[in-house]
């Protein structure tokens, strides 16, 4: 499905954020008027019903505008298994089934950044399979016969995105100042860092270049190659890789051993990424992923990837050791040397970490091992423990760096959620933080 050109100036775009606000708030103000005086199930469903309603209206507004607004879009889908299941089935379209724009407007980049398409591609398929925040992309077949998936930059994406940055600023700054009064500054610094990364493909394909290199000979995960002679800074064309889809890989149709299998791949993925190579693929949206009935896991859409600093990396591996070793009073020190600290440099205090440990050191357990997603949601446990922990730390100041990386653990411990998986989660992370190291 096509829809018209996203509007390409800030006021423009600041009238469709401030469009779709209206409407929410409208909506919902009718829906409590509503429910006055009705029974608490009955005002818990209408409730449900519009939550889905504007969630339908989040997904419509932000797919069409394309940019760095429907970016942030996704990542809020990310967090769907803290939402009602109801919600968060509407939200997961942002991740997969975002509306394309028609080829007319794409040939010309397309044109401008090759050439003559027929002195590389035999054939071309005209309707994209996949459209995203940047860019979309469509099949194709190279002279030489090799299968290929060609992401085509949105024509004027980077000016979206600029116009988006201003607005976005502000509507984020006060959605993080409701919950609590961290410091927004690291947060947006590495939002707004990631979000113009994302513009080069040239830098994406060094990254899954570097990605394929250190993942060689991990024959669990595989990362499309680049076509060096079809990739500029607006066009990236790598080899078809292809597998199930996340609702196909999710569905209850699916043997729940092959789902254990695919889930520790994504969690190995992770460790890998954050402790060994120090190179993290940081948009762990289930969409990036698809699966092999054989047990690998092919990785796609390398635009967000985090270089994790040398000392983070070694913070990481210290407090994955003290949870292992359950030893919780080490970690407000762990976490100050990381950076992460009260505004006057004071450690956190280890009451603060208590409740979400406690879910960490249940997910390591030795045995028998954590299956997710099996005793309600741990993923929305550990999130609602965090976001109590950072509501009483109005003074609470970490490096830019970590934004990221947690957004990534978050995200995975979501897959792990929506796949059910179990597995050897203690003795896995042992090999990647082990005693003495």
């Amino acid at each position: 499905m096509t829809r018209r050109p996203p509007k390409t100036t800030p006021f423009g775009r600041l009238l469709e954020l401030g469009g779709l606000a209206v409407r929410a708030g409208a909506s919902t103000a009718a829906t409590y008027v509503s429910s006055l005086g009705r029974a608490a199930p009955r005002k818990e469903a209408l409730r449900t019903a519009e939550l889905v309603k504007n969630a339908h209206r989040l997904v419509t507004t932000l797919g069409e505008m394309k940019g760095a607004a429907m970016k942030v879009g996704q990542m809020l889908s990310l967090h769907d298994e803290v939402l009602p299941p109801e919600v968060a089935a509407v939200l997961r379209r942002l991740q997969a089934e975002t509306p394309s724009l028609p080829l007319e407007m794409v040939e010309e980049q397309l044109e401008a950044e090759l050439g003559d398409p027929l002195q590389l591609f035999a054939s071309f398929e005209p309707e994209a399979f996949a459209a995203a925040s940047i860019g979309q992309v469509h099949r194709a077949v190279l002279r030489d016969g090799r299968r290929v998936a060609v992401k085509i930059q949105y024509p004027g994406i980077d000016r979206i995105v600029e116009a988006d940055l201003g607005n976005l600023r502000r509507v984020l700054k006060s959605v993080v100042a409701l919950v609590s009064k961290v410091d927004f500054e690291p947060i947006w610094q590495e939002l707004r860092a990631r979000l113009r990364e994302e513009l080069d493909y040239l830098h994406e394909a060094e990254r899954m270049r570097r990605m394929g290199e250190l993942h060689a000979k991990v024959p669990e995960v595989v990362i499309p190659r680049v076509v060096e002679e079809a990739t500029t800074t607006r066009i990236l064309t790598t080899e078809y890789e292809e597998g199930l889809s996340p609702d196909e890989a999710c569905s209850d149709a699916t043997p729940q051993e092959l789902k254990d299998r695919w889930g520790l791949v994504l969690f190995e993925f992770l460790l890998r990424g954050l402790l060994e190579h120090r190179l993290l693929h940081a948009d762990p949206n289930l969409a990036n992923f698809s699966f092999r009935r054989d047990g690998r896991v092919v990785v796609y859409d390398f635009g967000c990837v985090k270089e994790v600093p040398v000392k983070l990396a070694r913070g990481y591996r210290s407090l994955c050791r003290a949870a292992l070793d359950g030893q919780s009073a080490e970690i407000p020190g762990l976490l100050a040397k990381m950076g992460v600290h009260r505004a006057d440099g004071r450690p956190l205090e280890e009451a603060l970490a208590t409740p979400w440990l406690g879910l960490v050191f249940e997910f390591l357990r030795p045995a028998p091992p954590y299956r997710f997603g099996a005793d309600g949601t741990f993923y929305g446990r550990l999130f609602d423990a965090a976001r109590g922990s950072i509501a009483e730390s109005d003074d609470l100041r970490f490096p830019a760096d970590v934004v990221f990386v947690h957004r990534t653990v978050a995200g995975h411990l979501g897959n792990l959620t929506r796949l059910r998986a179990v597995g050897p989660w203690r003795e896995r992370l042992e090999r990647f933080a082990p005693a003495g190291r």
